[in-house]
């Protein structure tokens, strides 16, 4: 049984208080790690580690960053079948998604963000005759990051890249539920020779480690992935402090059917929407407002589909579908499952749990469900799992009635043949992305965040970088 360490000044360490957490195989059900149950005295240290380091990092060249950052992308590309497996086994999820993405994404994070960081510049203003002004950036100092279960070195690596190549040090915090890739990527921090207390990784409970890394002042902004609850939490402790703050949170997202659009894709494009990652991605398409022309047709395709989805082991590269991250989530999930169906919701596939051959986990069948209003609660509140409601709609009007009808804004898809219906429901639709005819096709170079209580800032390309720097303005006079 592996002890997933605390990562600080460089070193691997024994949380302070002698306590942990045992970490467990969601789709086994076997007990896997003992991972650091980390208090304040750990978080104080990071952060200590991390300040005292930033009077390096913060001072030093681009070409230097870039040339350590690459050496841990490499070994990140250099050890993908274990990590792949480490993912898995840790998540649930099938090793086909976490070897074909999360791993190579976290790898590219790193690569993306290093050739970013040569191409982020500053503007400058001839403002009168002998007047100019021109703009500096510089790192903020220690940064703290959060990430989430769901995609967990996928959405790390996406907040710690940005940080480190803009010259900031960093005191982050992976999830409790799925600890074991960010260990390993500590273990590689140190063969890639990046100085210790640059990148601090602190293991434990977030309420345990959030409030230390909220109000020390020595903490000079949070980047956040995750509930809007929690989101709601750390804006509010960040303030006494005047952090800055980002947060990510969640989502309602709709994927919107139009009678012209191609079907084939449509059903396509709408299982792996409501599916991916057993629906457990804030971008997930949740609720699928088809126009009623085409409603019954619809229906009888994605119905057809999603059966055909494969449930089973998540280390087998067969399977689509693995197991739910937790058994406190898997139980959150089945009472939203029975809250549909007490909401007068008719269940047109799945609905139950499964235990694949020779598995004691967490297994939850691809559910659609249909017959519920659009202000019920299993349409307005996130579920984060797999299970996906059906709406009708006649109309544009009524499809963006219904889609904006919830406090989240994440993101929408909308499958039109029509361009010129596809750019009046992009402009109008509250959410800070929205795809036509595809579902989370990425670009690194793109703005990613929400609106509303999905929430407020943005990730990616120079938006990142924009983020972990602060402007300064200075005007001579010549």
């Amino acid at each position: 049984m592996e002890k997933i360490l605390n990562y600080i000044n460089g070193e691997l360490v024994s949380p302070k208080n002698g306590n942990w957490i045992e970490g467990m195989n969601p789709a086994t059900l076997e007990v896997t790690s003992q991972i650091c149950d980390s208090e304040a005295a750990d978080v104080e240290a990071a952060i200590r580690s991390a300040e005292s380091a930033f009077t390096f990092w913060g001072q030093s060249s681009v070409s230097y960053r870039v040339q350590v950052v690459r050496k841990i992308a490499d070994l990140i590309e250099e050890n993908i079948e274990e990590l792949s497996k480490i993912e898995s086994m840790d998540n649930g999820k099938p090793i086909s998604a976490s070897k074909s993405v999360d791993i190579p994404r976290s790898a590219t994070n790193f690569r993306y963000f290093c050739d970013a960081m040569t191409q982020f510049s500053s503007e400058c203003h001839q403002t009168d005759p002998g007047l100019i002004n021109f703009t500096t950036r510089s790192p903020l100092g220690v940064v703290g990051c959060i990430s989430p279960w769901n995609l967990p070195l996928y959405l790390f690596t996406w907040k710690i890249a940005p940080a480190l190549l803009a010259g900031n040090t960093i005191v982050a915090k992976p999830s409790e539920v799925t600890p074991m890739s960010a260990f390993f990527l500590s273990k590689l921090c140190i063969r890639a020779g990046l100085p210790g207390g640059v990148l601090n990784i602190v293991h434990g409970h977030g309420h345990k480690i959030g409030e230390t890394l909220n109000t020390d002042p020595v903490v000079k902004a949070i980047s956040f992935t995750g509930s809007t609850q929690t989101g709601r939490m750390i804006a509010t402790a960040a303030a006494g402090s005047f952090k800055k703050v980002g947060l990510e949170m969640g989502g309602k997202n709709p994927t919107i059917v139009f009678a012209d659009a191609d079907l084939e894709l449509a059903t396509s494009g709408a299982k792996r929407a409501a599916f991916s990652n057993q629906g457990q991605i804030c971008l997930c398409g949740s609720r699928i407002l088809v126009e009623k022309s085409i409603y019954s047709d619809f229906c009888h395709r994605l119905i057809q589909k999603t059966r055909e989805i494969t449930i089973g082991d998540p280390l087998d590269p067969k399977t689509q579908h693995g197991a739910m991250v937790s058994g406190e989530h898997f139980n959150k999930v089945m009472k939203s499952i029975e809250l549909a169906v007490q909401e007068g919701g008719k269940i047109l596939c799945g609905g139950n749990s499964v235990k694949p051959e020779g598995l004691a986990g967490y297994f939850i069948e691809p559910t659609l469900i249909e017959g519920l209003g659009s202000e019920c609660r299993t349409n307005q509140e996130e579920i984060f799992g797999p299970v996906a409601t059906i709406i009708p709609f006649e109309g544009e009007e009524q499809a963006l009635e219904i889609a904006n009808s919830t406090e989240y804004g994440l993101a929408a898809s909308v499958w039109t043949k029509d361009i010129s219906l596809a750019h009046r429901m992009s402009e109008k639709l509250e959410a800070g992305m929205v795809w036509v005819n595809c579902w989370m096709e990425r670009d690194l170079r793109t703005p990613f965040g929400g609106v509303k209580n999905s929430g407020f800032g943005r990730e990616g390309g120079l938006e990142s970088l924009r983020f972990f720097t602060k402007p300064k303005n200075i005007c001579i006079s010549y």
